[in-house]
């Protein structure tokens, strides 16, 4: 019976010992799978946006569904058209530094341009929601999409993070309308080419405002008087109207810019000797011997220093320039210094923390049930 007892209970033990077993592999498992995902989490960012492209439409400046109209001396530096309507009113005094195109083929193939336009920046993956109004905001390259209207009643930073390709989509289900005085700063190598915005209704640039970027508008586009524009007015059914306005727009450049210029100071001391010994000794018993040293110092705007221990032998130092330690900003925000700090919230890295730190506790606690059980079944 003894024998019988002791039996049942050595394969008790050894079921035991299984089953923990069992159970430490598929919870070590378990948490290896949830170190993976959160890891991925974390590393995989939300939707980037993708450049937009503006087809025939990238060579104007103005291009609108029903009219164009302008009122003093506005300045246009690209192509300014109209289709289907055939209105273009106020050139001049406004001045093109393209061609005008009423209702002619090119202008309705521009016209075909911006709607594709258009239903590409409309149909990009969410990065971020935003609402009401984004003063004060400071955004990097990504979606950003209104369900309602939006607004802008004073700066507005985007960051390129030194990333000359960065992409700023904006998709406002509504209304765009930006106050007088208010501005959009460019900084960290983003530019102007690459932000768009997709407006469900029509836009509004406020008196004096500084407006980055190009608008996509369903209905009709509105700039008050000295707004100034790096971009496009496109409007594909209704009227663009002006209002000694300047309109801007260069191709993207690829390398990374800065708005401060650099500042140099340099302190440069230049000093030269030249030892130089010569002696002549003749049969006659005549002896001559010349020592000449001779030292100069002067200092230069140029940053080199020069020394000459020796006949023939020459040591230099290159010029140093002290220049800024950090990238201030993007080459068209004319110069303005932007603290940019990330205006995203941490709440995706902060979730894949979370799972990360279950994993690793799942993994350790499931570890170490086997030691525990061995140690258990050495007690029994």
């Amino acid at each position: 019976m003894q024998h019988s007892s002791a039996q049942r209970g050595s394969h008790q033990h050894i079921r035991g010992v299984s089953r923990r077993r069992k159970a430490a592999a598929a919870g070590g498992i378990t948490g290896v799978v949830l170190l993976a995902a959160a890891l991925l989490w974390q590393q995989s960012p939300a939707f980037a946006a993708t450049p937009v492209g503006l087809g025939t439409a990238t060579s104007y400046s103005v291009l609108a569904g029903t009219t164009v109209t302008n009122t003093c001396p506005t300045t246009l530096q690209g192509d300014v058209g109209v289709s289907p309507g055939t209105a273009i009113t106020g050139f001049p005094p406004g001045l093109s530094g393209g061609a005008t195109h009423r209702a002619d083929a090119v202008a309705l193939q521009a016209q075909s341009d911006v709607t594709i336009a258009y239903d590409n920046a409309a149909g990009q993956p969410l990065t971020t929601s935003v609402s009401g109004d984004l003063v004060g905001r400071t955004l990097t390259e990504g979606v950003y999409r209104s369900t309602s209207s939006l607004a802008l009643s004073g700066q507005l930073t985007l960051d390129g993070q030194g990333n000359p390709n960065s992409v700023f989509v904006f998709q406002v289900a509504s209304t765009l309308i930006t106050a007088s005085a208010s501005s959009i700063i460019l900084t960290n190598s983003a530019q102007a080419c690459n932000v768009f915005w997709q407006v469900g209704s029509s836009a509004t640039l406020g008196t004096a405002s500084q407006f980055k970027g190009t608008i996509l508008a369903l209905t009709s586009i509105t700039v008050e008087t000295g707004a100034r524009v790096e971009g496009r007015a496109l409007a594909r059914n209704g009227q663009v109207s002006l209002d000694t306005n300047v309109f801007t727009h260069s191709a993207c450049t690829t390398t990374p810019t800065t708005s401060a210029p650099a500042v140099t100071e340099t302190a440069t001391a230049t000093e030269t000797a030249t030892p130089t010994a010569t002696a002549t000794q003749t049969a006659g018993a005549t002896t001559t011997a010349t020592a000449t040293a001779t030292t100069t110092q002067s200092p230069s705007p140029t940053g080199t220093a020069t020394t000459t221990p020796g006949p023939g032998v020459t040591e230099s130092t290159a010029s140093v320039s002290a220049v800024p330690l950090a990238d201030t900003g993007g080459g068209r925000n004319q110069g303005t210094n932007v603290d940019t700090a990330s205006g995203h919230s941490s709440g995706p890295a902060a979730f894949g923390a979370i799972v990360a730190g279950l994993g690793v506790a799942t993994a350790i606690v499931f570890a170490a049930r086997p030691v525990t059980g061995r140690h258990r079944g050495s007690q029994e």
